[in-house]
């Protein structure tokens, strides 16, 4: 067995989301995982306390999952779904649809939250199309939203760094609702806060303007995740639907973070008891062990688009080459088996009262603006430092990573989302650290 190269060159990598120079001239390079903990090329444990990217629900390199892929990899390594198929995809696809919302049971897979949302916006405009309303092809996101880089993504997508560089080359016919995120009325909220459900209201105005029969679909994160965690005010959701149903216009979920135990349900769906009518999924579908992602569709969406083709032709001209990859779908199949034998969702919801008070106790640290929570997800807000935005959350990243902990930053946010079998002792931990870290940070 040859050993593995030391590596003394990072310039080729050109890294995502990264500011590089900064990174290559003090990398921090994790080597394994296990459980809640990886390990730094230099011997280290850092406890994860954001899950990875929001996505190892189920912790790291559990055997059951490597077992999975492993055997799936010297059985069948590769299978296309165009005109093919192979049993694990189907079998793949049932056990996601069993998790979803009544109805939502109709299962098209891709391979990152990115694709599933533009996977998401493209059937409902062919539902509509199929349906004889064509000229429903107007999309509406909301500011602050997140729904991955495709073109499609950023375009109903409102967060501006994020958008700016391809400003020229957006969808057109894109719109955005008003975020909800207002520290006048809602700072240090405790779950959903009692003001701004009349900010759903917004989309009447956007109605009126552009005739809802130019409408295709509304999409929103339930919770609002990369751009800071931002919970949705109570009642908000449900208007949002109520709105929707009453113009035709078909309501889209992002789910690719709140999907799969986050909120202490297997989706934000069934936490709120707000059916949407297409969901998008990613991250946890297989606890990340291998790139997947899925829309689920409503069964009248997936019967008008497929009933509406013609005889022997393909209904839906859109795919990967990699959906329902055979060792992603074993992965997700050994993943949603150790949800359900584990009770992880419900093992969530359990800890969720004891991940709140221990995010909140923070409220007299240093810096610390807001501090807002909802299942087993929690921002810290810091008040940014004069003339360098999002400095302070990034001293504040780097000095937990070095004392052992990983967060997640953005902007002057610290976010919070750690693997759901942790414990109260981790939890704890999390937050001292975090605590000790700010009294340092200028």
């Amino acid at each position: 067995m040859t050993s593995r190269p030391v590596i003394d060159d990072l310039s080729s990598f050109w890294m995502p989301f990264t500011a590089n120079r900064q990174f290559k001239a003090a990398p921090r390079l994790l080597e394994s995982a296990k459980g809640m903990y990886y390990r730094t090329t230099d011997g280290r444990e850092v406890l994860d306390g954001c899950a990875g990217l929001w996505c190892v629900n189920a912790g790291h390199s559990r055997d059951e999952i490597v077992a999975a892929i492993t055997a799936q990899l010297s059985t069948l390594d590769f299978a296309p779904t165009f005109q093919m198929g192979h049993p694990l995809a189907f079998e793949a696809a049932s056990k996601v649809a069993e998790l979803m919302p009544a109805g939502l049971d109709r299962i098209f897979f891709t391979n990152s939250g990115s694709e599933s949302v533009d996977t998401a916006l493209k059937i409902a405009l062919a539902y509509h199309r199929a349906r004889g309303e064509g000229q429903r092809t107007r999309l509406i996101g909301r500011e602050r939203g997140y729904h991955g880089v495709g073109f499609g993504g950023i375009s109903v997508g409102g967060i501006a760094p994020n958008r700016k560089t391809f400003s020229g080359a957006l969808l057109p016919s894109v719109d955005h609702l008003p975020h909800t995120h207002n520290l006048e009325h809602n700072a240090f909220s405790k779950g959903q806060p009692a003001w701004g459900a009349h900010l759903a209201d917004e989309l009447e105005r956007l109605v009126t303007l552009h005739d809802a029969s130019t409408i295709a679909a509304v999409i929103v994160e339930p919770v609002a995740g990369s751009t800071g965690v931002l919970v949705p005010p109570q009642g908000y959701l449900q208007k949002l639907r109520e709105i929707c149903t009453k113009h035709g216009i078909l309501l889209i979920f992002d789910e690719v973070i709140t999907g799969f135990g986050r909120l202490g349900k297997a989706t934000a769906s069934e936490y709120f008891g707000v059916t949407p009518d297409l969901l998008t999924l990613a991250k946890a579908i297989n606890n990340a062990a291998i790139p997947m992602g899925a829309v689920a569709a409503s069964r009248t969406i997936h019967d008008t688009v497929v009933n509406n083709g013609a005889q022997g032709a393909i209904e839906l001209f859109h795919g990967y080459t990699y959906s329902a990859h055979p060792a992603a779908a074993a992965a997700a199949i050994a993943t949603l088996d150790l949800y359900r034998r584990d009770d992880l969702f419900a093992r969530a919801a359990s800890l969720a009262p004891v991940f709140e008070s221990t995010a909140h106790a923070l409220r007299d640290a240093k810096h610390v603006k807001d501090i807002r929570n909802l299942g087993m997800v929690a921002g810290i807000e810091l008040e940014p430092r004069d003339g360098a935005p999002g400095a302070r959350a990034y001293e504040a990243f780097v000095k937990c990573f070095e004392a052992g902990v990983l967060v997640r930053f953005t902007g002057d946010i610290l976010a919070f989302s750690p693997p759901l079998i942790v414990n109260e002792e981790q939890i704890q931990h999390i937050f001292k650290t975090v605590r000790d870290v700010l009294a340092t940070v200028q």
